[in-house]
């Protein structure tokens, strides 16, 4: 029996829910000064994924291909939803985090590989995210060396505060700094009705092709990354949210996702009204380049909010990201003080870590003839090796009722998932073998691994159909809201037979191949 944890007060940047809160909330006003308190979690690891790479991203797409590719980002909320709404669930109810689950209950192997890879992953990104800094002020001619050192003092400042809710204050500052884009909208005025057109109505200009293709992956891949999974997780237990409060946490999570695609989408079409029908569309460079664009078709005002943008987007990139990372080192340890509430006395390596992550790869950054386009060629290799390690283990651990008990997924659930995750793992390979690879034929590789994929997915349903028992009925829990995972000293192993046995071969068998290929990489650029 799971034993009953106290809850916590739960202290947010615009409210406060006392501990042990028993209330019953039937008003709309108290319904809605919960959930100010509760926001935070899922709204920051979404605006903090359109980081600079998606800002990047999303802005090539714009500038290479016009509006026509608008029509993947709405497509990527039910994504965003349905992977983080695991998480939260995983959060509220183990008090764990992600890193630590998988090693208590899959072993030591696979949880030193999901946070180690993870870590080198994360360090690289944080370097991607001082490069957009220095993209963003080279716009107002500052340099490197000024504005990378300040970026990285104002990140360790504003999170070794030793207050959770100072630092979620400081935070949804650079939320908020996202609507410079209504404005920057504004400004550019891009075509709504091609807008309109293109979210609803899939295609691409000049057809699809290798490029395209490739885009459309790196679209997906920077909107949806590995350390959202380990971030939010740890964050909610920072926040002491348990489960009594994780329908106000899935709203937070649903908001976040859809001011990620919506922030996506205007970055897209601002980039595609600067250079449609000029010279240098279809002809990216960099974000910098966007913003000189924009200056040119919309005014110096324009360029210089896309510049702020871009700036604000690598600094809350970069905060949230090397958070992810400092939570999920400590997850190889047991004693770490993996919290925003304790001081530089009682925590000092967990903000040692992060303070040494900042400086490391700030300094990474500032090297003379350092190969920042190599780093960035890195972060998408290694983005596609660890996403499909980290879903599949989510899933893993979202049906293992001794971990979540009676908030295990349901079926349906678990059909949507497996369509979700199977689609990102193939999306990630062909990242990866392209990148290794790149004179591949992306279009002929693409449908070849889709054919696959739908096959797959077919033999599964109909093997789940011939083998599904009747339905059990769940054990009695109890209030739901209440119930938490006993301590995992107290909780066996998940036996590694049958399809747990099945997948852990196929991930070892993925994880080799992607080792081999990004050896052969490492080996064509020696």
């Amino acid at each position: 029996m799971a034993k009953n944890h106290e809850s916590e007060a739960i202290t947010g940047a615009f409210g406060t829910i006392p501990a042990n809160d028993s209330s019953s909330r039937r008003s709309f006003r108290t319904h809605f000064f919960t959930l100010l308190a509760i926001l935070g979690p899922g709204i920051i690891v979404m605006v903090g994924d359109n980081d600079a790479g998606g800002i990047s991203t999303y802005s090539q797409a714009g500038q290479n291909f016009g509006y026509s590719l608008l029509w993947v980002l709405p497509l990527l909320i039910p994504v965003l939803v349905v992977n983080q709404e695991m998480v939260v669930r995983l959060g509220a109810v183990t008090g764990v985090g992600h890193g630590r689950l998988i090693r208590e209950r899959y072993g030591k192997f696979w949880g030193n590989v999901a946070v180690i890879d993870l870590f080198v992953l994360n360090f690289l990104t944080i370097a991607t995210e001082f490069i957009g800094v220095n993209l963003a002020l080279s716009y107002f001619h500052v340099t490197a060396w000024v504005s990378v050192p300040i970026a990285g003092v104002t990140l360790i400042a504003m999170t070794t505060s030793g207050s959770f809710r100072r630092w979620e204050r400081f935070m949804f500052v650079f939320v908020f700094a996202n609507l410079l884009v209504i404005p920057l909208i504004i400004m550019a005025h891009p075509s709504v009705s091609q807008m309109a057109l293109h979210t609803v109505t899939p295609g691409v200009a000049g057809g699809v092709n290798s490029n395209s293709v490739l885009l459309i992956i790196a679209i997906v891949g920077t909107t949806v990354a590995p350390w959202q999974l380990f971030f939010q997780q740890s964050n909610i237990i920072d926040k002491k949210i348990t489960p009594r409060w994780i329908n106000y946490e899935r709203i937070d999570t649903a908001l976040g996702s859809l001011i990620t695609v919506v922030t996506a989408v205007i970055v897209v079409s601002i980039s595609a009204a600067a250079f449609l029908g000029t010279k240098n569309y279809g002809h990216y460079t960099d974000a910098l380049g966007v913003a000189n664009g924009i200056k040119v078709h919309s005014g110096n005002w324009a360029g210089a909010f896309f510049a702020i943008v871009l700036l604000n987007a690598s600094i809350i990139g970069a905060a949230a990201v090397t958070l992810a990372t400092t939570y999920a080192f400590g997850d190889l340890g047991t004693s770490a003080h993996l919290s925003l509430n304790k001081g530089w006395r009682d925590a000092k390596g967990f903000y040692g870590g992060f303070s040494a992550l900042v400086l490391m790869a700030a300094g990474l950054v500032l090297i003379p003839g350092a190969p920042l386009g190599l780093i960035t060629t890195t972060v998408q290799a290694l983005a596609g090796l660890l996403l499909p390690l980290a879903t599949v283990f989510l899933l893993l651990l979202c049906n293992d009722k001794a971990v979540l008990g009676p908030w295990v997924n349901r079926p349906w659930l678990n059909g949507v998932a497996t369509i979700i995750v199977s689609l990102l793992v193939m999306l990630s390979l062909v990242l990866m073998v392209t990148t290794v690879f790149p004179h591949v034929n992306v279009v002929v590789l693409s449908e070849v691994l889709a054919i696959v994929w739908v096959a797959l997915l077919a033999m599964g349903a109909g093997f789940w159909l011939l083998r599904r028992s009747p339905p059990q009925v769940m054990a009695d829990h109890g209030d739901r809201r209440e119930w938490r995972m006993p301590s995992l000293n107290l909780l066996s192993r998940p036996p590694l037979t049958g399809w747990r046995r099945s997948v852990l071969i196929a991930m070892a068998g993925y994880l080799i191949i992607s080792v081999i290929l990004l050896v052969v990489k490492a080996f064509q650029i020696g």
